[in-house]
C-alpha cells in the first residue's frame, strides 16, 4: 500500500483542534496534514525498513543519553510547523533549551516546533518527491539539519539551513554537523 495523499481544501478546512480530534478518533492510522490542507494516510513499513528505522533512533538515542543535549523522538510523533503542516519525521530531536521553552500542554498534544534535526528514511511505499517536499517543508520552517536516507537508491539527501540540498552517494557515515556535535551514523 503506498501514502495516500486526500485534497481536502477548499470543501473541507481542518482546524488545529480538528486534526488532533482525527488523529484520536483514528488511532490505527498514521496522519499527516501538510500546510496546502491535504490529509496524508502513511502506510505501516516493512520489516527491513522497520529496523533500519529502530535502529537510527537507537544510534541518536545513545549519542543523546551521552551528551543531555537535547530529546530524541520517534516517528510516532507529529509536529505542529510554524506553516500550519503537522510533520511526523522517522526520528527526531530537538535541544532541551527549546523543548523545555514548551508548556505542559504544548509537549502533551502535537508539540508547536520544528526538530532542530530529522530523519526521513525512504521504505518501499514511500515516494521520493513526497518526501523531498516534506524535507523542503521542514527547512522552509526553521530545520537546521536533515537527512533524506534512500537505501533503494543507495543515495543520501543532506538538508541544511541556509544551504543548496547535498547528494550523496550513499555514505559510509554521516556526520552531526554542529547541529548535534560528536554525532556521527555509521550506514555501512
Amino acid at each position: 500500500m503506498e501514502t495516500i495523499v486526500l485534497t481536502l481544501e477548499p470543501a473541507l478546512h481542518l482546524t488545529d483542534e480538528g486534526f488532533y480530534t482525527l488523529c484520536l478518533q483514528n488511532r490505527d492510522l498514521k496522519l499527516e496534514l501538510s500546510a496546502a490542507g491535504e490529509l496524508i494516510i502513511m502506510s505501516p513499513v516493512g520489516g527491513e525498513s522497520g529496523i533500519q528505522e529502530a535502529d537510527l533512533i537507537i544510534e541518536l538515542g545513545n549519542w543523546n543519553r551521552q551528551t543531555g543535549l537535547g530529546f530524541v523522538f520517534s516517528s510516532s510523533t507529529l509536529f505542529r510547523l510554524p506553516n500550519g503542516a503537522f510533520r511526523s519525521p522517522d526520528a527526531a530531536w530537538v535541544s532541551r533549551e527549546r523543548w523545555e521553552s514548551l508548556t505542559p500542554e504544548q509537549r502533551r498534544r502535537f508539540p508547536p516546533l520544528t526538530p532542530d534535526f530529522v530523519i526521513e528514511l525512504r521504505s518501499a511505499t514511500d515516494r521520493l518527491q513526497l518526501l523531498q517536499h516534506k524535507m523542503q517543508e521542514y527547512l522552509a520552517s526553521g530545520l537546521r539539519l536533515g537527512w533524506l536516507i534512500d537505501p533503494e537508491n543507495q543515495q543520501v539527501e543532506i538538508y541544511r539551513s541556509g544551504h543548496p540540498t547535498e547528494r550523496l552517494d550513499m555514505p559510509v557515515t554521516l556526520d552531526g554537523e554542529e547541529v548535534l556535535p560528536g554525532f556521527g551514523l555509521d550506514l555501512g
